[in-house]
Parts: structure tokens; sequence; C-alpha cells
């Protein structure tokens, strides 16, 4: 009687689980990423994505280096041509081309300018902070929050078809957790990390994909190349170069960029030196002392992107001990924020990562002492 109920209990067990093993394979879907072996896509200024397509012709973009520091994580978003092609795929996808998006910084916002897909933005983050009167006129474009404070019952209502994101060292696992949990797609998209001007704005290519115009921003990048290089061939290379020192300090620490930097590039492109060139060959950059800081502004020909300042009374009064240097008695200092919100948001870091080229010429000008107007630059007074 005990063997029979054994028999009995055991044949039950097995029957549940095949019984569960098969539900689960049912109802699981398969991460088939690696069904995208085609490479459709390669850059050759860009350093973080790839765009890859399978057989039907779906395509999947993968960027390799979201954010900055060693903890990357792969980020994947494929787009299908249906909804019954994704059915199997567990990742990030969209279906079709992306109408309506999410943008979390401003950057995006301008490639999709760019590309004449602003009108499909219906959500930023931070809008006071946009120069883009498509975005900040816009009372249908909602600002949805930052970081980790996000309106996630506004984004449920935006209905949309992605968001592009970015991190800072990490992918904010709080947030992307609520986003899978409320089923809306999102990417993490790293044009920041590039250290290249020309990479920076190649991934115009990467946000063209995600909107079915891939095509359109090749041919758009390579315009934007040809532009960049046309002007940096016709820039002067002066035998004594303009020394370049950049920034104000923060926390008593001023921090230096590294020698293959994006203001760095484009500097030395634009005809000048820049003054802590060899000194920082890492990735990031490093901090110095005030000392060794105030020594490099007394030696510096040109001083470059002072914070927030707008005059030279604030600079004065932000770092009152370079006041005396030489290259702020001349007055040879500007800012990148000439084209600013009054919250402080600066067109630089929105439609200059598009337009290399305007900041070359900016640039360059300034390298020269031309008195030429600046677009992205400004003089301080």
């Amino acid at each position: 009687m005990y063997l029979c109920i054994v028999k009995r209990f055991s044949n039950i067990l097995i029957y549940t689980l095949i019984l569960c093993i098969a539900v689960s394979c049912v109802g699981s879907k398969l991460d088939d990423s690696s069904d995208f072996t085609e490479v459709v896509y390669t850059p050759r200024y860009a350093s973080g994505f790839e765009i890859r397509a399978d057989r039907a012709g779906n395509t999947l973009l993968c960027v390799t280096r979201p954010w900055q520091g060693d903890a990357i994580s792969e980020q994947r978003l494929a787009r299908f041509a249906d909804g019954d092609m994704a059915k199997a795929y567990n990742g990030e996808y969209i279906v079709g081309p992306a109408t309506r998006v999410v943008c979390m910084s401003s950057s995006h916002v301008a490639m999709l300018d760019a590309i004449g897909r602003v009108e499909d933005v219906v959500g930023v983050s931070g809008k006071q902070y946009i120069l883009n009167e498509k975005i900040a006129q816009n009372p249908s474009v909602v600002d949805i929050g930052y970081d980790s404070n996000l309106d996630y019952e506004e984004l449920l209502l935006l209905d949309a078809d992605v968001v592009l994101m970015y991190g800072v060292s990490s992918e904010n696992s709080s947030v992307t957790a609520k986003l899978r949990e409320l089923g809306v797609p999102y990417i993490y998209l790293g044009d920041y990390v590039e250290q290249s001007p020309l990479g920076k704005a190649e991934w115009v290519v990467a946000v063209a994909e995600i909107m079915g115009c891939r095509e359109q921003g090749e041919n758009l990048f390579r315009n934007i190349e040809e532009r960049y290089i046309n002007i940096r061939s016709k820039i002067p290379q002066a035998e004594h170069k303009p020394k370049v020192m950049f920034n104000l300090p923060y926390q008593d620490v001023w921090y230096m960029p590294s020698d293959a930097s994006y203001m760095v590039t484009l500097v030395e492109d634009a005809g000048g030196s820049y003054i802590y060139s060899g000194k920082n060959r890492s990735s990031g950059s490093v901090g110095i002392s005030l000392e060794e800081a105030y020594m490099l502004v007394c030696e510096a020909d040109i001083w470059l992107n002072v914070g927030q300042c707008t005059s030279l009374d604030e600079l004065r009064s932000s770092a009152p001990h370079f006041a005396d240097a030489e290259v702020v008695r001349r007055g040879e200092v500007y800012n990148n924020n000439r084209r600013r919100t009054a919250s402080g948001g600066s067109d630089f870091w929105e439609s200059a990562i598009v337009c290399p080229d305007v900041v070359l010429e900016d640039l360059s000008a300034i390298m020269r002492g031309d008195t030429t107007p600046l677009y992205y630059h400004h003089r301080l007074r």
C-alpha cells in the first residue's frame, strides 16, 4: 500500500514537472539577439554603437558604451517590422519606426531636430533647459522629471514608443525596472561619452535608425563630416599656437580634460594648443591643485569654458584668486554659453552636438583673435 502511494505521488510529480516545462516553453520569450548577425552600420568615428540586422530585415541597435567608467553593460533595442515577429524577443524592442519619443537628454532633441523629427518628441527631462523652440514653446511636450524622480503616471499617458536615456556611470536600475514593469521600451545612448567631435555627431545615425530613417541620418552625417573636414583643412597652423586653459574650480579642485577629450580635440583642430598637453593621457578628467591651476592660467593665452559666467565681473567673483592673471586683464576669456535659456540651459550641449563644424568655426576665430560674431561662444566683457 505504501509503495503504491509513493508510486502514484511520483507519477504526479513527473506529470506536474512536464506540464510546467511545457507551459514555460510556450509562455517564455527567447532572447534571440544572436539572430541579428549582419552588421548594417559600423561608425567611422563613434566607438559606442553599431547596427545589425536579421534575415527578415529587422534591426538591432547595440550600444556598447552607454556611459562612463568600467561598469559597462551593452544596451540593445530591436526594431521589428511587425508585432508577430517581436513576440519571441525578450529584450527591449519597438514595432515599426518610433513616432512618439521621450528624450532624457537635450542632445537627443537636437539629433531628432536635425533629421526633421523633433515633432515626434512628446516628453523631455528638464524642459526649462531646452533651447529648441519647437520643444520649449510647445505646451503639448511634457516635462516628465529627471533621474529617479520621473512622473511615471504622466509617462504612461504619453504612450511613448521609446525613452531615449543617458547614464552617468551605470544604469539607473530603479528607473529601468519600472519602465520594464510598465512596458515602456527604452535605450541608453552614449553620445556624450564620445571624445571625438565627429564621434558625438555620428550618433545621429543611431537615433535615425530608431526613427526608421537611417539612410537620412547617414546622409546628414556625411554632410556634417564633409563640412568639418573642409573647415579644418583651411585653418592655418601657426608656428606659435595660443595656449588654451579650460574650466573653473569645483569644490577646490580644478579638473583638466584628457589629451583626447572633445574640447581639446576641437581646440587643436582650430589651431590652438592645450596648455596641459601630455599630462593627462587617461580617458577622463583629472583633478589638479588650485596652485597648479593658477600657474597654468597665468601662462595661458586664452581661457575657455568658465562655468556659468557671462561677464568678467562674474568670473572675478567666482574665482577671485585668478582675477589678476594676464589672460583676464587682456580679456581673452570666452565661454560657450552665448546661446542659453533663462534657467541656464546651454545650446552648446544641445544643438552643438550635431554642429561640430560651427563650433570649430567659433574656436578658429577665437584662436586667431577674430572679432567676427561667434555662434556658441562669446567673449566675456
